[in-house]
Order: structure tokens, then C-alpha cells, then sequence
């Protein structure tokens, strides 16, 4: 092996020529000859039957080429989880920009000119917005055939709740009992967009009785999946290829709009594109999921936490979506990374009649974490406990059980909230008037799935790598690359990346849940594995020479003095037997935990946990309520740093995000109807609004990952919120309980007087 390695070193990403340049390909560029644009025909009320509807005109308009109703379509249902939102809407819409046609033109403005000629006829029904009143016994059931909906076995349903979970432990009550204090707290939080740069798109064209699509996805094997059902033919007459991908952040998970590019094209015999707008996006696509957080914790004298109780309840907008798994990963959230010896924390999964939700980076994790960290604080004022302070009496250490039993190691959470702490100058919190500081910890997931690769060696030592898993800017096949690199002995500028095309490349989980690099790391090791052995074996004939005497170094494998290089051995192996390629796979195991504790939660033990801390310094206008950020501190535990370049830009990325929920960002309902339908409302922090964030990359090697890394893209978003609730509580003395912290919330708490922090 060369001693020159590739992991852990600044090294550009593979990509970076291309993106700064304007040469990278994306979806959106992509078109075909005789490409048709389609548009789709949503419902402008939230709740209603469909008395009629009329397209003729739609259909007669010149330059249009096809026209789709729910009559012209599979009546089937489709679902991560459970299986609820139909294609089109047919007898019933249940919420504002559900869709309900399809046309296709042969410009974009015909197409929305043959919108316009669409006539409906809506007969209102009774219509839920709020989860609360959701759950009330007299509230109308919003989908009255829940019970045929096909659904996952562990997902527990009723009416209205799309979903519930559970996560207990011991005895709650009379540990409440015996606590010196019980604090409870509620807390809200609101709908925000993932923001990515590319808005969804796909291009769909068939083959006779095959389509291929091409798409902006982030799981390109989920989409060729969905589309089976929905297009009801087998997968392997569908492909989906995903040319490259302006962003994903979690929202471009589920099947955005190419079943109806497919259904369009079908219909017309020409390929047809469909790209959503900002308008689009910000009242029809996947949100964060809103959510009313109640945490109540009995508490020792000494700031010991003996009980926690929560509850959760997600607003999953008309269809179940992602809300069921996203409501059940905030009881992780709630149990946090704290040793707590007696747990209550239950979660649910609600219908409303407002936009279906999906899996905005670190589902629930920005709701869950400014919950419990901001309770954390509460419960330190009331105690007259330093907030840091309470946090280190109270947190897991290594092989200590999480919430559903299971058995930590690699654990940090103390180095990390130490590290931030020193960093941001915690020994003076309130260093002036209207001015303080605040910290916040908390854990997340590495996803695990299965991921597999091939690697292929051409003659002139030159490196594919082909994945199923898709670069979503943030390097992580970079890193992967790196991995391979070292394992190989090559350079990573060697290394060629292949676009992610289900029908020629091996099956990835998906890019999601911080799990890229890690899994294909994986599977790239195991495929450079496969190739060193054929390697060796190829050059031991060579070199005349036993395999247990070689060495792969510096391109070359060694006997001794005698070398020969690998790109030499590629071309022997091309032309005798086929060429050296590899296929490498992993999946990382299930995490076992204790099945007593768990109740219809679908993911109830974490694969390879992170912790992490942030610290940020902030002053509070007294006169309007603005707040100043003056510095930023993240302390995260990345198990290994392999190209701490673009850790550190994946952090600086999380925090703006989280900075973002926490202080502007919200999708705006009223009566169902989406009141900021666009960038200018919908406030987004720019450049000038995200503070210098400084990073601090801790190095607590995991056991499962390629040379002991976890996950790193998911986490910097999560703790923002409460770090900026912590530190404007310090500052003024108010806390805030509703996201997002404005400065017109902050403006009349000040009015109002110092919030009370006591029990309850």
C-alpha cells in the first residue's frame, strides 16, 4: 500500500472543475428531440368532492398533445409506508395543489394556457388544519377508507393517525414520585422547505413497453420501484438514470413528479419533461413536518434526570408520507444523548388537510433537539444549574443502554459539548447586557441500507467506479473515492465516477440519512478487496513469484525488488480473461436493542450514532427584538475526519439550514392556502445573514464504518434551534417555545417579562 494516502487529506472533489465551470450536467438540462412540457392541474381547495370536471376544451387546444384525468390512469395508491395518495385525485381532493390532471404541449405556455381551460366543480367538505382538533373525537375522518389502505406491519393506525409510536422504560409515575422537581414544557415548531437550488424535475420517454426516466431523485431505485406499481409493469422494464442533482436535502427522497412525466409520455408517444415551480415547490412538495412537542422530566435535587415523558404529535399534511418514520425518530430525539433510567415518550403521525410531508434532512431532529435542549435549560434556570453543567451530569458515556436498550460505544457527546463550550468562552455566558450564549447537544443516526459498486481497472490504471448512489453535492463520493484510492494504491484522480442508472449500475440504499460514504466506502473496500486478488494472482505468474510475498504500492504490485504495474496487469487481464473488474457490496447489521421497550416504531435502534455540540454568542436589540450573531461554534463528531474540507462545508451547510428554521424560515397556512408561495416571503438566510461558523471535527472512531467514520451530513442542522433559544433566553431572559425565534416573537416576549422556567 502507499504511504501517501488519500483519507484524511484536503483533496478536490472529483467534481469541482465541472460544477465551477458550468460543465456539469444536470436534470434540468437534460432535453430530447421532440420533448413535450407538461404541467399538472391542482385543486385550489382543501377538502372537497369533485362534482365535475371538464378537460375537452383543455384537449382541444392546439399544440396540445395529451391530457390525463384519474379515469386515464392505474387506480392504485402509493406510499413509503402506507400506501394512501392516489396519482390523480378522482372523487375527493384533500388538500390545496393535490394534483387532479395532467397536460402535456408542446411549449410550456401552451401547456398552462390548457390549465386554464380545465373546468371543476367542488362541493366543500369539513376541513382540518390543525392536528389537535385532528385528534378530537368529533373531527371528520379524513380518509373514511383508511382501513384498505395498504400499509407496513409495524405501523399502528386509527382514523385520522396515520401512525404511532412508543419508547418506555421502567416506572415514569413513581419515578415522578420521587423526583424533587417535574418540569413540563410545550413547544411548537413550523412547516419549512428543504431549498434546494433545483426545483424537481424528470424527463420520461418510452421504448414500446419500456420508459426511462430521467430524473433528479436522491433514490433512483425507490423511484424505478414506485414506478412499477404505479405504472404497473415489471422493474426491469423501467429505468431511472439521474444525470446529476442541484441539491436534495432529504426533499427529493420520495417519487416527485415522474410517474406523471412517465403517464404523459405514454399517452402522447413523445418524450415529455416536467419541472415543478417555486410556486410548486413551496405548496406541493415535501416539507418538514410540523410538530407540537410536550416534554415533562422529573428531576433530583442534584440535576439528575429520573424520569422523561413526551409526546409528539407531527402534522403529515393529506397523506402519510414520511410523517409515520419521522414521527417515531423524534422519541430518539426527545430521550436525547441523556441517561435516563425511566422513559414515556410516545408519537403521532396526524392527517390534515394541508401539504403532504417528506424527509427534510435530519427528520425531526431540529423539532426533537430544540425541544428537549431548550427543556434542558429550562430545568438548569430552575435549579440554578449551569446549563453545561447539567448537561454533563446527565449524559450517556461509553457502553452505557440507549432508549430501546441498545449498547453505545464510540461515544463523545462529552469531548464535544466540552470542546464548543471552551471554544465559544462559556465561563462568561452573559458577558454584557442583552447579550449570552448557548449550547446544545444531541446524537443521530448513520442509515444503514445496502450499497454495492463496481470497480473496473482499464489498461491505461485508470479507475471506474460505478454506484446506484447519487452525488448530491456534498463529496461524499469523493470520499468514497478517496477510500478506494488508498485501497488500491492509486491516485484519486484516477478515479472516475459513473452517474447513478438503475439499469446498469448495482443497487444503492439511496443517498439519505448520512450514509453515503459510509456505505459505499464499504462496498468500494470490499470490491478493491476482490481486485487485489486478482491482482496478485495475476502477478504471481507474472513475477514468477508466491502471492504471499507481493505488495500493492505506488500503481505497482511488489516481490522484493521486481515490480509490475497494475495497469499492466489490467491489460494482461483484458486480453486473456475479460479485464479486472470487481463487484463489492455491504450492509451494515441491525443494531440489536431490547424489543420490550419498542412499541410500532420503524426504525428503533440507530445504526452508528454521532454526537455533536454547538455554542453560539448572540446579542438581542432590546428596542426591536433583532438578534446578532457573533460567533458559531460546532464541535461534531465525525469518527474520522476523510476530507475535512468538505466536512467542514457540510457542517457551515447544516448550521445555515438550521439557522434558517430557527429564526425565519416558515411556510405560511391559512385556511389551507400557502400565504408566501415564494421566495421573497418564504425567508431563506442569504450570505449575509449566516455568521462565520467554526468547526471543530472530533475523531471517536466507530466500529462499523470505512476506517471508523460516521455519518456527518445530516447532524449541523439539527441543533441550531435550541442553541439560539438557549442564547437568547441568557440574554434577555425570555424563552422562546415557537420556532421560529423572529424578531417580532422576540420583541413581544421582551414586552411581556422574563418566562417563567419553574415546575409544573
Amino acid at each position: 500500500m502507499t504511504t501517501d494516502r488519500a483519507a484524511g487529506r484536503r483533496i478536490p472533489r472529483l467534481d469541482a472543475v465541472a460544477k465551477v465551470t458550468g460543465t456539469a450536467p444536470y436534470a434540468s438540462d437534460f432535453v430530447l428531440a421532440g420533448m413535450l412540457h407538461g404541467k399538472l392541474f391542482r385543486s385550489r381547495v382543501p377538502h372537497a368532492r369533485i362534482v365535475r370536471l371538464d378537460v375537452s376544451a383543455a384537449a382541444r387546444l392546439p399544440g396540445v398533445r395529451a391530457v390525463l384525468t384519474a379515469d386515464d390512469v392505474p387506480a392504485v395508491r402509493y406510499g413509503p409506508v402506507v400506501q394512501d395518495a392516489p396519482i390523480l385525485a378522482k372523487d375527493r381532493v384533500h388538500f390545496i395543489g393535490q394534483p387532479i390532471a395532467l397536460v402535456a404541449a408542446t411549449s410550456p405556455e401552451i401547456a398552462e394556457r390548457a390549465l386554464e381551460l380545465i373546468e371543476v366543480e367542488f362541493e366543500d367538505l369539513p376541513a382540518v388544519f390543525d392536528v389537535e382538533a385532528a385528534l378530537a373525537p368529533d373531527a371528520p375522518c379524513l380518509h373514511p377508507d383508511w382501513r384498505s389502505f395498504t400499509a407496513s406491519p409495524v405501523i399502528d393506525r386509527d382514523g385520522n393517525v396515520a401512525a404511532r409510536a412508543r419508547i418506555r422504560n421502567g416506572d415514569v409515575e413513581q419515578a415522578f414520585r420521587d423526583s424533587h422537581r417535574v418540569y413540563e414544557h410545550r413547544f411548537t415548531t413550523q412547516v419549512v422547505h428543504a431549498g434546494y437550488t433545483e426545483s424537481r424535475v424528470a424527463v420520461a420517454k418510452w421504448d414500446g413497453d419500456a420508459v426511462t426516466v430521467w430524473s433528479n431523485t436522491q433514490l433512483p431505485f425507490e423511484v424505478q420501484s414506485t414506478l412499477s406499481g404505479l405504472l404497473q409493469l415489471p422493474v426491469s422494464n423501467i429505468r431511472v438514470i439521474v444525470p446529476g442533482i442541484g441539491g436534495g436535502f432529504g426533499g427529493k427522497l420520495r417519487i416527485g413528479v415522474d410517474h406523471y412525466a412517465a403517464l404523459l409520455a405514454r399517452k402522447a408517444g413523445r418524450p415529455v419533461r416536467i419541472m415543478t415551480t417555486t410556486e410548486e415547490e413551496l405548496t406541493a412538495a415535501h416539507p418538514r413536518q410540523p410538530a407540537i412537542i410536550t416534554v415533562r422530566s422529573g428531576v433530583a435535587a442534584d440535576g439528575r434526570i429520573l424520569a422523561r415523558q413526551g409526546r409528539v404529535v407531527v402534522d403529515t399534511g393529506a397523506f402519510a408520507g414520511s410523517g409515520p418514520g419521522v414521527a417515531a425518530i423524534a422519541l430518539q430525539i426527545l430521550a436525547g444523548p441523556y441517561n435516563v433510567p425511566n422513559l414515556l415518550l410516545e408519537s403521532f403521525a396526524v392527517y390534515t388537510n394541508k401539504v403532504p410531508t417528506g424527509s427534510f434532512r435530519a427528520p425531526s431532529g431540529p423539532m426533537g433537539n430544540f425541544a428537549i435542549e431548550h427543556h434542558m435549560d429550562l430545568i438548569a434556570d430552575g435549579l440554578g444549574i449551569d446549563p453545561l453543567e447539567l448537561r454533563l451530569r446527565n449524559i450517556v458515556r461509553e457502553g452505557d443502554l440507549g432508549p430501546s436498550g441498545e449498547r453505545l460505544t464510540s461515544v463523545s457527546v462529552e469531548e464535544c459539548l466540552l470542546k464548543a463550550a471552551d471554544a465559544i468562552g462559556w465561563d462568561r455566558r452573559r458577558p454584557e447586557a442583552n447579550r449570552g450564549k448557548g449550547i446544545a447537544c444531541g446524537w443521530w443516526m448513520t442509515t444503514g441500507g445496502s450499497a454495492g459498486v463496481y470497480v473496473k481497472i482499464a489498461p491505461d490504471g485508470g479507475v471506474s467506479l460505478v454506484s446506484g448512489a447519487v452525488e448530491l453535492g456534498t463529496a461524499a463520493m469523493t470520499g468514497a473515492a478517496q477510500i478506494l484510492a488508498d485501497e488500491l494504491s492509486v491516485d484519486v484522480t484516477d478515479i472516475r465516477l459513473g452517474a447513478a442508472d438503475t439499469q446498469v449500475s448495482p443497487y444503492d440504499y439511496g443517498a439519505q440519512g448520512s450514509r453515503t460514504t459510509f456505505a459505499v466506502g464499504n462496498a468500494c473496500r470490499a470490491a478493491a478487496a476482490e481486485l487485489r486478488r486478482q491482482l496478485f494472482e495475476l502477478a504471481a505468474k507474472e513475477l514468477n513469484a508466491p502471492v504471499d510475498s507481493l505488495e500493492l504500492r505506488s500503481k505497482c504490485v511488489f516481490s522484493g525488488n521486481r515490480s509490475i504495474p497494475i495497469a499492466e496487469l489490467a491489460r494482461i487481464s483484458q486480453l486473456s480473461g475479460g479485464g479486472l473488474i470487481a463487484h463489492g457490496t455491504t450492509n451494515a447489521p441491525p443494531t440489536p436493542y431490547d424489543r420490550s421497550r419498542v412499541e410500532n416504531h420503524p426504525l428503533p435502534a440507530w445504526n452508528t450514532p454521532s454526537y455533536h455540540a454547538h455554542a453560539v454568542d448572540l446579542s438581542v436589540d432590546p428596542g426591536t427584538g433583532e438578534i446578532a450573531i457573533h460567533r458559531y461554534v460546532v464541535a461534531q463528531d465525525v469518527g474520522f475526519a476523510i476530507n475535512p474540507t468538505y466536512i467542514e462545508g457540510q457542517i457551515e451547510g447544516g448550521v445555515a439550514q438550521g439557522l434558517g428554521q430557527a429564526m425565519s424560515e416558515e411556510i405560511v397556512f391559512e385556511g389551507g392556502r400557502v400565504l408566501n408561495a415564494n421566495l421573497t416571503d418564504y425567508k431563506m438566510p442569504t450570505s449575509l445573514d449566516v455568521p462565520n461558523v467554526e468547526s471543530i471535527l472530533v475523531e471517536r472512531a466507530s466500529e462499523a464504518g470505512p476506517l471508523g467514520i460516521k455519518g456527518v451530513g445530516e447532524p449541523p442542522c439539527i441543533e441550531p434551534p435550541a442553541a439560539i433559544a438557549n442564547a437568547v433566553a441568557a440574554a434577555t431572559g425570555v424563552s422562546l417555545r415557537s420556532l421560529p425565534i423572529t424578531a417580532e416573537k422576540v420583541l413581544m416576549a421582551l414586552r411581556q417579562g422574563p418566562s417563567p422556567s419553574g415546575p409544573a
